[in-house]
């Protein structure tokens, strides 16, 4: 448990769910899943896109300013994101926040052209090095933010947004900075990505009511779904009345790999992260657990024996939004942010619409949310409703 609160005064995202709190909590409204067929060069593959309107907000986004025509998509829809989660916490580029917003994959898209036009020509592009380094995205963010505060970049797989906010939590508690924004951002439905996770056998190759079988334990057979988006959180010192959420608790660990991407049988990895996000806090305390729960077999059931280990006989209610948004990798621990946030403001639990008999929590007061990636890296941020009397 954090000695100290940090308050949560805005979150703002760009997804298949939309570009809005209100537009997400109303996607969530239903039961249908947003992942459709998407043809690349080298075939056809499931995923999860943003929508046409979206994507034209963003086309008129990199045509508004020079500089931002040669941009990636993920620098695009971090600015976009960014934009309406400091206007939504009512802060200033004058305020001086620090912003550490990390990827995944980073620039896919430019990546994988300019290494196809440099096949081809033996020769690179002029912007091919600025436009697809890391840093790229808090750079440009800062730049389009205009705050004088730190920035920071940094990719820790799928755990990637989850991290930004451990560091953005450090940076407040530490004095240097009492405003932080954090996230991630990804565009990895590129042919060259999406062939990755195919050739790791974990991507889903079924069209099924639900292609994405996230925490269906019963499943054979590994169901991940690639989807693109981002996600920024705004983060302040202290209680906030204004605070749609108070982070209470963080949590992290890492496990002892046997190969690349290996994770113990119970996820000893979450069983750390876990604990230590919940502190002192009694376990039955905890009311949901957004789960990290990428749709593999072994990822959804590692995790949720870790839960079982933890938590023991009095499991909290479990869910996750891979199967209606995807997997966004570094993206999607700040996605499962927000649908907490959601479930905290609306008090009404997402569930997940084929688990069978699924229980609904009595009360939604405390979530626990994971995330974890390639490495074992995981993290548990635990997240409450709001009382400016704390």
């Amino acid at each position: 448990m954090l000695q100290k609160p940090i308050s949560i005064t805005a979150v703002s995202s760009i997804s298949p769910l939309g570009k809005s709190l209100s537009e997400a909590w109303n996607s969530y409204q239903n039961n249908q899943h947003l992942i459709a067929e998407k043809s690349f060069e080298n075939g056809k593959a499931l995923v999860a896109q943003i929508s046409i309107e979206t994507k034209q907000d963003i086309e008129a986004l990199r045509l508004s300013d020079n500089k931002y025509k040669t941009l990636d998509d993920t620098v695009l829809y971090a600015i976009y994101a960014s934009r309406q989660a400091i206007k939504n916490a009512n802060w200033k580029g004058t305020d001086n926040f620090g912003i550490n917003i990390g990827s995944s994959r980073g620039a896919t898209k430019l990546f994988e052209n300019y290494h196809k036009d440099f096949l081809k020509n033996n020769k690179a592009k002029t912007l091919s090095s600025p436009t697809t380094t890391l840093g790229n995205i808090s750079s440009w963010v800062a730049h389009d933010l205009q705050t004088q505060g730190p920035e920071i970049s940094h990719s820790i797989t799928c755990s990637t947004a989850l991290h930004a906010t451990l560091n953005g939590i450090a940076w407040i508690n530490s004095g240097m900075c009492s405003k932080f924004l954090v996230g991630g951002s990804e565009a990895p439905l590129t042919p060259f990505t999406i062939a990755q996770m195919q050739a790791l056998k974990i991507y889903t190759n079924q069209s099924d009511v639900f292609p994405c079988r996230a925490l269906d334990l019963s499943k054979k057979q590994n169901t991940m779904v690639l989807g693109e988006g981002a996600s920024m959180i705004c983060l302040e010192k202290g209680v906030k009345s204004n605070a749609l959420a108070t982070i209470k608790g963080v949590g992290y660990a890492t496990e002892v790999l046997e190969h690349n991407i290996s994770i113990s049988a119970d996820a000893k990895c979450f069983q750390k992260s876990m604990r230590m996000a919940l502190g002192k806090l009694n376990p039955d305390d905890i009311d949901i657990i957004v789960m990290h729960a990428p749709g593999t077999v072994k990822g959804d059931l590692s995790e949720y024996k870790a839960i079982e280990t933890v938590f023991k006989n009095s499991i909290p209610v479990l869910t996750s939004n891979k199967w209606k948004i995807g997997h966004t990798f570094g993206a999607s621990g700040a996605l499962n942010i927000e649908l907490a946030v959601l479930m905290l403001q609306h008090q009404q639990f997402i569930g997940i619409p084929y688990s069978e008999n699924q229980k609904k929590p009595n009360k939604i007061q405390n979530i626990l949310i994971n995330a974890v990636g390639f490495g074992g890296n995981a993290v548990s941020i635990l997240i409450s409703k709001n009382s400016v009397n704390e």
